[in-house]
């Protein structure tokens, strides 16, 4: 006979560490089961994700936003023809298509010393909710510092190396490519950051890239991101080389300048 004292749910006794990460840690356990709200959390963590990947990218409104706050743009698409393709090919989506392409060649050339390119990779939910907000402290910078831009470049079903044909369309040394990462169950909307020196289509692999990851609310902020961006930038221009041989010496702070909270597993 069970006793009428007994808690429900059992917890785990180390469940004082869920404070330090997001992970499914300490989730207790219900008799020989997972407690319900357990299971409801993590069939919405996995909905979510599901739905990061799926879920097309409102190109039509972010371009708008985009030109909105005075910045032209111009919407590609890669060879992936539709999502399904372009989770089965990722030869495909870092293709631009013919259509893509001919856009490109109608286009005035202009002398450009940096290219951004924005994809809706992996998750679409990442590239709505950070794509905009970042670009709107990037672009000033960029101009700020003299670059020449060409209109930023909306990619459908691009992959990372979407950005070395751009860059190679327009001669640019700078390659920067804004992407939705792989949807994981906590971090659906994670958007990476690559750049790429003297990219060029077929030449550059992902040994000539630094990549900034984990960009979202409970991970990377726009500004630390921001500073490792423009620290790459200015390091790659002095280099002239960019990946694995380009390392960042940036210290992890927050905006206001105070040092993020040492890992306690280290203290």
């Amino acid at each position: 006979m069970s006793n009428n004292n007994e808690p429900a749910i059992i917890q785990d006794p180390w469940h004082s560490l869920k404070q330090f990460t997001p992970a499914r840690i300490a989730l207790g356990r219900a008799g020989m089961s997972l407690p319900t709200r357990a299971c409801l959390d993590f069939q919405l963590a996995h909905a979510l994700a599901r739905d990061a990947v799926n879920i097309p990218l409102d190109f039509a409104g972010l371009e708008q936003r985009l030109n909105l706050q005075g910045y032209q743009t111009l919407t590609l698409q890669t060879q992936a023809e539709n999502q399904t393709v372009y989770l089965q090919r990722p030869d495909l989506g870092r293709l631009l298509s013919a259509s893509a392409i001919a856009c490109l060649q109608r286009t005035v050339p202009i002398p450009a010393d940096a290219v951004v390119v924005v994809a809706d990779g992996l998750s679409s939910t990442a590239i709505e909710h950070h794509a905009e907000p970042f670009l709107g402290l990037l672009l000033p910078e960029l101009q700020r510092k003299g670059y020449r831009m060409p209109p930023v470049c909306l990619v459908k079903h691009g992959r990372v190396a979407i950005g070395d044909a751009v860059a190679e369309h327009y001669a640019a040394g700078l390659c920067i490519v804004l992407i939705g990462e792989r949807p994981g169950l906590s971090s659906p909307d994670s958007m990476g950051i690559y750049f790429t020196y003297q990219a060029r289509s077929g030449i550059s692999t992902d040994a000539d890239r630094n990549c900034i990851s984990n960009i979202h609310n409970n991970g990377l902020s726009y500004q630390q991101a921001l500073k490792k961006l423009l620290y790459l930038i200015d390091e790659s221009e002095k280099l002239q080389l960019s990946g694995v041989n380009l390392k960042d010496q940036t210290t992890d702070t927050e905006p206001d300048g105070q040092l993020k909270q040492a890992n306690f597993l280290l203290d």
